[in-house]
């Protein structure tokens, strides 16, 4: 059981008139940094705000009026949720969601909206694969047809077709396309219609460093359970790929990338800051590869940005989260001395110039000569953390810097 190109090309047809060809937008930050070529393809741009509606709709579109009466059941992280309900609204069908406790109320709300009544959203589990499993034992017991998000045929050849329409809109094959990586839909339907029709181009997938199922998977000949699972990145944060996916990735073994999450976000600013794009971690993830890899100069790259659904409300994580892995934001266990002006010499002697504090907070006060305070400290340039731990040696103040795998610094970040 596998994809070829001409499924991905009947699925590019069913599509024809009900998705939106996404713009190809030629990135001069990106190219700038790169001497290379790089376009954006802006699936955060369709109606859903995600690729995810091209799976969805090529197989439920395929239902015969069996399947259609007794409904579709689906697990998401939240774009594919989305992409179900578009496509139960344009085609008439009950959808029962399943998403986990971690999709941002932004999308949960939008799911309900989309789904124009037709879908019953229910909240389940830490991860998408306990919402998936869920999914999976009521469909066990309705009847309703379950429509995976990454791990089934129609699901991929629908994914797959946005490699087709870069190369429609282009007139030829980039030299290379960088494919955000969760559970493999997307990345296995894209190799399967490249691989036939245009073998030439390199695909390079790119996955979260703390959830990099898929390089697991490749390495471990098979798919496997992650152990830990980091969810910031909730778009393509999979603890298991899927087996057809996989077997797809496998064959064509294409180049994989993993990004810090740090990485991610301070891409998520820059695509906001410069090109005013509204990205959500996984939407920015085959972009912040960028700066993992480097292109051939004069090349033409595409990086798909996959989904611009992201809560407002996690900008204040992904700003700390950009700040510490750019080495601007770092955190201390300050002993001062419990006397007046103590925090004044610290200003004055410690604090450069264009540094800030950003936090204080006395962890304990009692009578003692000294008290602990948490301190964070915002650098005005990352490239002066020894000069400004130099000068804290030189102080009578005693610290303890606060390491980014303290089990601690998970409350701070």
């Amino acid at each position: 059981m596998t994809v070829d190109a001409g499924e991905v090309e009947a699925a590019d047809a069913r599509l024809e008139g009900v998705i939106t060809r996404t713009p190809l937008q030629l990135n001069e930050r990106l190219s700038a940094a790169t001497g290379a070529y790089i376009w954006l393809k802006r699936e955060d741009l369709q109606p859903v705000r995600s690729y995810k509606i091209r799976g969805a709709y090529n197989l439920m579109s395929q239902l015969n009026s069996t399947q259609r009466e007794a409904g579709v059941i689906c697990a998401s992280a939240g774009n594919h949720a989305q992409g179900v309900a578009f496509a139960c609204a344009k085609l008439g069908i009950r959808g029962r969601i399943f998403v986990p406790a971690t999709t941002p109320r932004q999308k949960r709300d939008r799911i309900k909206a989309i789904g124009e009544g037709l879908i019953e959203l229910v909240v389940i589990g830490d991860s998408y694969d306990e919402a998936a499993a869920a999914s999976l034992a009521e469909a066990a017991t309705t009847g309703a047809v379950v429509v995976p998000a990454f791990d089934h045929l129609d699901t991929i050849a629908g994914q797959g077709t946005v490699a087709k329409e870069i190369v429609d809109q282009f007139g030829r094959a980039p030299d290379t396309l960088i494919i955000p990586v969760g559970g493999g839909g997307m990345i296995a339907g894209c190799l399967a219609w490249l691989s036939e029709r245009h073998p030439e181009t390199k695909v390079i997938g790119a996955e979260p460093a703390e959830a990099a199922s898929m390089s697991a998977a490749l390495t471990a000949g098979g798919p496997i359970d992650l152990k830990n699972l980091d969810t910031f990145v909730d778009g393509a944060a999979v603890r298991r790929v899927g087996e057809l996916t996989h077997e797809l990735v496998a064959k064509h073994r294409p180049e994989m990338i993993t990004v810090p999450t740090g990485e991610i976000c301070s891409e998520m600013l820059a695509l906001y800051q410069s090109e005013g794009i509204v990205s959500e971690p996984a939407g920015a993830l085959a972009a912040a590869a960028l700066g993992e890899f480097t292109p051939e100069p004069g090349s033409t790259v595409v990086a798909i940005i996959s989904g611009g659904n992201n809560d407002i409300s996690r900008y204040s994580e992904i700003i700390e989260r950009s700040l510490v892995y750019e080495g601007r934001k770092h955190y201390f266990l300050v002993n001062f001395p419990q006397e007046p002006g103590a925090l004044r010499r610290f200003l004055d002697e410690v604090l450069g110039e264009d540094d800030d504090i950003t936090h204080f907070e006395y962890v304990k006060r009692s009578n003692r000569e000294t008290g602990p305070a948490l301190v964070g400290i915002e650098l005005g340039d990352p490239n002066t953390f020894d000069d400004f731990i130099s000068r804290l040696e030189a102080s009578p103040i005693t610290f303890e810097i606060v390491s980014a795998d303290s089990p601690f610094y998970r409350f701070l970040v």
